[in-house]
């Protein structure tokens, strides 16, 4: 009874947070296109290849990652050595041309793990930044590649924002003047990015070029995960829908993207299909904010979705719908997880429509269970419009 109680709370509050949503959306216009984006990104991995992905499920495919030379500023893939990576691209676009209707994919450029400083001087300086946009699109056109998706992690200063305002100015440019010498449909030209539009946790305050982004991206995929890292001392939710204590959540990182002067239809909303696990100082205290003594099992703490599962399974580990953050954690022992389950990325889903966002997307192919539970009832919840 205790557990039923606490989930009727939790869909109450998630009701009242819908209703809210709606209501500061109404004076927002629909966008006149009716699609939107169900996206996915897929990172090389033998054991779970593009054709695993089910499409049936998803409108846009996103490669991740290339990366440019930092000498030349071209994408590695021009260079006469990389052939590995070119089979890759090859058949990743291949397996989507096939399908009915064929799927559209992205080329994303960076990453986490990218040189941000490398990004930061080809953003500023002409040359280089001209060798590197015609170098993506070249690439996208060899390849077969329906968009370009740029993920720099991230733009340190108020200078590198507005340098990527201008690479994304002349990005959309030199991509209109290639469609037209060509007379092929423009390339989509996307970024992914920080959950809010300004940065305020580190570093100098920085705000995204927002006239930019509205100017000439066609959407922005925001990062809305990692909220808390492995490296936190409490455990947390790292997507919670909103947090009592601060503004770093889902809710108030998408609702600074509306407030910075994107347009709604140009966000689209990023989920994890994985947990983040910590060891319990004390296995008795088990609530979000507990003390932990460092990651739990999974690669820095890091669980797939389907590993989460199968550890709630195998452990008879204790599921928890948190009203407080409106996420889901489990825990057994001293170990605890905190991720999204079907039930609360409908809730997620359900907001981003309210707030009339341009769809969601999911980090990453292969972390989801073998009959996609998770990215079933993201597809299911997005009602057609």
């Amino acid at each position: 009874m205790a557990n039923f109680l606490k989930l009727k709370q939790f869909l109450t509050l998630v009701l009242i947070l819908l209703a809210l949503a709606a209501k500061s959306s109404k004076s927002t216009p629909s966008p006149s296109s009716t699609t939107r984006v169900k996206g996915i990104y897929w990172i090389e991995n033998p054991l779970f290849p593009p054709s695993s992905i089910d499409t049936s499920l998803f409108t846009h495919i996103f490669y991740a990652f290339v990366s440019p030379n930092k000498f030349t500023y071209k994408l590695e893939e021009e260079e006469e050595d990389s052939t590995t990576v070119a089979t890759s691209l090859t058949t990743f676009t291949n397996t989507f041309k096939t399908k009915t209707p064929p799927i559209p994919t992205l080329l994303s450029i960076g990453g986490a793990t990218s040189n941000s400083t490398l990004f930061a001087f080809i953003a500023s300086d002409p040359t280089a930044r001209a060798t590197f946009i015609n170098s993506t699109i070249q690439v996208a056109r060899t390849f077969g590649f329906d968009g370009i998706d740029f993920d720099w992690e991230f733009p340190t200063t108020t200078k590198e924002m507005n340098d990527l305002g201008e690479l994304l100015f002349q990005w959309r440019r030199a991509i209109s003047d290639e469609a037209t010498s060509t007379s092929r449909p423009p390339l989509l030209l996307t970024a992914a990015v920080y959950f809010a539009v300004n940065f305020f946790l580190s570093g100098e305050r920085r705000m995204y070029p927002v006239d930019s982004i509205n100017k000439n991206l066609d959407w922005v995929n925001v990062m809305s995960y990692d909220l808390l890292g492995s490296g936190s001392n409490v455990t947390g939710a790292p997507s919670g829908m909103f947090d009592s204590k601060s503004n770093v959540s889902v809710v108030s990182g998408l609702f600074s993207w509306i407030r910075g002067g994107v347009a709604p239809e140009k966000i689209v909303m990023g989920m994890p299909l994985y947990g983040k696990s910590w060891k319990l100082q004390d296995p008795n205290v088990h609530g979000i904010g507990a003390p932990n003594v460092g990651p739990g099992p999974g690669v820095d703490g890091g669980m797939a979705y389907f590993q989460v599962v199968d550890f709630n399974k195998q452990m008879g580990a204790k599921v928890v719908y948190d009203k407080e953050t409106g996420s889901v954690y489990s825990y057994s022992g001293s170990t605890w997880i905190g991720y999204d389950d079907p039930f609360t990325v409908s809730v997620k889903v359900g907001f981003a429509q309210a707030l009339k966002l341009g769809g969601y997307f999911f980090w990453a192919a292969g972390y989801d269970t073998s009959d996609w539970k998770v990215s079933t009832q993201a597809s299911k919840a997005w009602r057609p419009e």
